[in-house]
């Protein structure tokens, strides 16, 4: 009888704390609030991660420029997603192994990582394919929030990073991190006022949470899920769904059922942190996002997520 008794409060305690969990948590305060996020500066529209791409997704509306950080080899923090140069330069050649001032400029035609059958063609202008510096970016949109994926464990770039982050004043308008949970690790050590992502290991920790009805007691560090949509992952893939080795297919549907659900989005939401899905192209796949409960949208294509934001406000 008594384990019934501790069992049945605990579910009851969880349950509530679950719905109003500011009862034991303090409320995150991040200072934006943003729907449209362009992926790498909008890689549909402009090459990505260039100077031209995130001054064309500004102009159009686009409430934070996502983008991705490397270290040259004369030290200077550029803006790239790739490590290796070959499938934006056609130099096959590391980052770290460039001085900047020598970097090739990006291909004229350049894949879209998350629309694999198409090519983003832009003009023949040089300036418009150059790599972009992080200063840079920091110095033409200082009030333009910014998403940065650290791509590789360096201590040299992470502490790099932070630095120009305090330099610029963006401590409360950037959030950074990566996949890698020692990635992550170490971004929160070097700077804890900055906005953190999710690891991966911590969205898996997220789901455990969940589901055993510990999460309400727990506090999270981060300020930002990002994930991604099961049917982003089939369509990056480049291959129909048959074609599927069955391990992957059972890994994409049980992200699907344990992760898609919009009580854990709503109880998130309720503690200050902000859910983005990434990397979405289609207007059936923002609406999916929304209807889920997504703070915001991640895309390559910042002009359709722009039009889709205005025709979903005037309904």
């Amino acid at each position: 009888m008594l384990l019934y008794t501790l069992v049945g409060g605990y579910m009851l305690t969880s349950m509530i704390l679950f719905k109003y969990p500011t009862l034991l948590h303090k409320k995150k305060q991040v200072k934006f609030m943003c729907q449209h996020i362009s992926h790498r500066g909008g890689a549909g529209e402009g090459y990505e991660n260039t100077m031209c791409a995130f001054k064309r997704a500004v102009a159009v509306g686009t409430q934070m420029l996502e983008l991705d950080c490397h270290l040259t080899k004369d030290g200077e923090v550029v803006v790239s997603h790739d490590l290796n140069l070959f499938r934006s330069t056609g130099s096959n050649m590391n980052i770290s192994e460039v001085n900047y001032e020598d970097l090739p400029l990006l291909k004229p035609r350049l894949p879209i990582d998350f629309d694999p059958d198409v090519e983003y063609i832009g003009s023949e202008n040089e300036e418009d394919r150059k790599f972009a510096l992080l200063k840079e970016v920091f110095e033409a949109f200082p009030n333009i929030p910014i998403n940065i994926d650290i791509k590789i464990n360096n201590d040299e770039l992470i502490k790099k990073v932070s630095d120009l982050i305090k330099e610029y004043n963006r401590e409360d308008y950037t959030v950074w991190g990566n996949f890698s949970d020692k990635i992550t690790k170490k971004c929160y050590e070097t700077n804890p006022n900055v906005n953190l992502l999710f690891s991966m290991r911590r969205v898996t920790l997220l789901i455990l949470l969940l589901y055993t009805g510990l999460l309400p007691f727990v506090p999270l560090r981060e300020t930002h899920l990002e994930i991604f949509l099961p049917s982003i992952y089939l369509r990056r893939r480049g291959r129909p769904d048959t074609t599927f080795l069955s391990l992957e297919k059972v890994l994409v549907r049980t992200i699907n059922v344990l992760l898609m659900r919009p009580c854990l989005f709503n109880h998130l939401r309720a503690r200050g942190i902000h859910v983005y899905f990434w990397v979405l192209n289609k207007e059936e796949e923002f609406k999916k996002a929304f209807d889920l409960g997504a703070t915001g949208v991640m895309t390559d294509y910042p002009t359709k997520l722009t039009l889709f934001l205005k025709n979903a406000t005037m309904e």
